[in-house]
């Protein structure tokens, strides 16, 4: 269970540890407007329009990964099959928002099926382990 725990923290440390390169490339646009900050990003391009992207789709992928750990976790389900899932998630979240920064496309779409793959993993497995109790 640890495992799962350590990866879901991760994975919701990631969004905030994408902001750092947005944030950096608001300030290279001449300062960090901190009153209008999402009227800054909305006008960024190249890496600055990436980085936001990059930004917002840890969240969304954050919203996918959460359930399946929690139910993996609250149905006590935890194999080693989901713990594997859970790490290959991280990893591949890793790998996409420095493929996207990179403006790698190609691999950076590879990394984002690994890891909603990896999420639909832990839902899936859950249920499988919830079927199997029953």
């Amino acid at each position: 269970m640890e495992i799962m725990l350590i990866s879901l923290f991760i994975a919701v440390l990631l969004p905030i540890l994408a902001k750092g390169p947005l944030a950096v490339a608001q300030r290279k646009t001449g300062r960090y407007d901190n009153r209008n900050p999402r009227t800054q990003q909305a006008n960024l391009a190249g890496f600055g329009a990436r980085a936001k992207a990059a930004h917002e789709n840890s969240f969304e992928a954050l919203i996918l990964f959460t359930p399946g750990v929690l139910a993996v976790v609250a149905l006590n389900a935890v194999t080693e099959s989901a713990q594997y899932a859970a790490m290959l998630f991280v990893a591949a979240r890793i790998v996409y928002l420095i493929m996207y920064w990179l403006d790698q496309h190609i691999m950076r779409s590879l990394a984002w099926f690994l890891g909603y793959g990896a999420s639909l993993f832990l839902i899936f497995d859950a249920v499988l382990q919830a079927q199997a109790a029953a």
